[in-house]
């Protein structure tokens, strides 16, 4: 039974990216999952609707698991992980002919001012792949401000790098957006470190002045 609801979540997600919401009928998802139609009710009872907010929240977890996995690597600055996340996805999208695109932002694409449920899914994945991003420019030693920023910058650019790549049918704009975004936060992180120094030395000397002064 598991096995079904997995297989129901899977094929909903790789339709969705392929084909869209509105583009894909129940049909095909439980042909795609070699399931009837009794099941996908059973498992989700709202029908395709509450299926598509399940594979999105899936989805969303997937992709972030990835991400954290990149992140992870000994060495790996926050910069290049930001990086080696847009070369992955420009992979993808080539091996793919350009059908396999994020299903969130296919999704949302369609249904933000439409299906409000659906709406309200997309948004908690972006904000839990915003939190977690600006948690990783944190510890690069951005301020919060910063951090929360760019992390918004680094999400909107993916949904825009696709859409880009997709439509032109080459890969090297999710490329280029991703060497654009590693290099502005080498940048700011740079200067925060650097900012960081200043204070320290600053702080050590005023320290040291009252000392003499004693």
């Amino acid at each position: 039974m598991a096995d079904t609801r997995a297989r129901l979540l899977a094929t909903a997600a790789d339709l969705f990216q392929q084909q869209g919401f509105n583009g894909t009928s129940i049909k095909q998802i439980t042909e795609g999952a070699e399931a009837t139609t009794g099941s996908l009710y059973h498992f989700f009872p709202g029908g395709k609707d509450e299926l598509a907010a399940a594979a999105i929240v899936t989805s969303g977890a997937e992709y972030l698991a990835m991400f954290q996995l990149i992140a992870a690597v000994p060495g790996v600055r926050a910069a290049d992980a930001i990086a080696l996340l847009f070369d992955g996805a420009a992979e993808t999208l080539e091996a793919s002919d350009y059908v396999d695109a994020c299903p969130i932002f296919t999704v949302a694409h369609e249904v933000a001012s439409a299906n409000e449920p659906l709406r309200i899914a997309c948004q908690g994945v972006f904000a839990t792949w915003t939190a977690t991003a600006a948690a990783m420019f944190r510890k690069d030693g951005l301020r919060r401000k910063r951090a929360d920023e760019l992390a918004t910058t680094v999400v909107a650019a993916i949904g825009g790098a696709f859409i880009l790549a997709r439509t032109s049918k080459n890969a090297d704009h999710m490329r280029t957006t991703g060497r654009n975004l590693q290099a502005l936060i080498k940048v700011l992180a740079d200067d925060s470190a650097a900012r960081a120094t200043r204070t320290r030395e600053s702080g050590s000397r005023v320290r040291s002045g009252r000392i003499n002064r004693r």
